[in-house]
């Protein structure tokens, strides 16, 4: 009987210490998921992004082609000031052109976390150098302020990668895995900036949040919404898409 009563605490003291809840899924598959949300082996969007600042405010309209994690080209077709302007990526390579100076740039790895056309997005933001899965360690957190019905990754940069960031802590919904925020911090853990997702619907067959909202924490009054207007995924793009030529075509 003193044995039994024995196991019986320690299995008391062991229960206690461990979490109260722990997550069934896999960390990795979420954040995959997360990684792929807006990707496809191809796909082509429409995409309106409002920057707001304290003293003014403007929308651009782009169009954005992808091909798996390598690629991407955006281009702007409105306002008509920045109309032409296009941004190439082929894998860890970078250029923009400007049309009005009629002028391919080049973009240094030095400039990826710079902003992209005045919008508190990054370069690295707009084509993804980087990837949860494959650049940063991830494991399931629990914050002060959780949520039911919300699962919580916190990720890390992984050793050597030139990353600005000190940590992510992404939150997601627990049945279907729909982003819902992103908390970015320095690498003091001062909290930087946070990427809110909202109006969850059906683009291009697939659920997806249509509004990303960034709010620099550092800025006040300021925020860039992008809001996905049309998507197609598992498209078929033309092989000419993603070359330096179609930078200075108008088509």
């Amino acid at each position: 009987m003193r044995n039994s009563l024995l196991l019986l605490s320690a299995f008391l003291l062991l229960s206690a210490a461990l979490p109260a809840e722990l997550p069934a899924q896999n960390v990795e598959e979420i954040v995959r998921k997360i990684d792929e949300l807006y990707r496809s082996s191809a796909s082509y969007a429409e995409v309106e992004m409002s920057i707001v600042t304290a003293h003014w405010e403007r929308t651009l309209r782009m169009k954005i082609w992808t091909e798996t994690k390598e690629k991407t080209f955006i281009r702007i077709i409105s306002p008509p000031k920045e109309q032409g302007v296009a941004t190439l990526r082929l894998g860890s390579e970078m250029w923009n052109y400007l049309p009005r100076a009629n002028k391919v740039i080049k973009i240094p790895p030095s400039m990826m976390m710079s902003s992209w056309m005045g919008s508190d997005f990054t370069n690295d933001d707009l084509v993804k150098e980087f990837t949860l899965l494959d650049d940063y360690t991830y494991e399931f957190a629990k914050p002060a302020d959780a949520q039911p019905g919300v699962l919580y990754i916190e990720l890390k940069p992984k050793e050597g990668r030139p990353i600005v960031w000190g940590k992510i802590v992404a939150a997601v919904t627990r049945d279907t895995y729909i982003p819902v925020w992103d908390r970015y911090y320095d690498e003091r853990g001062r909290l930087m900036r946070v990427i809110n997702f909202k109006d969850i619907r059906k683009l291009g067959g697939r659920l997806i949040p249509a509004v990303m909202e960034l709010v620099p924490q550092d800025k006040e009054g300021q925020k860039t919404v992008m809001r996905y207007l049309q998507a197609e995924f598992d498209a078929k793009l033309p092989d000419e898409v993603f070359t330096l030529r179609s930078l200075q075509s108008t088509r």
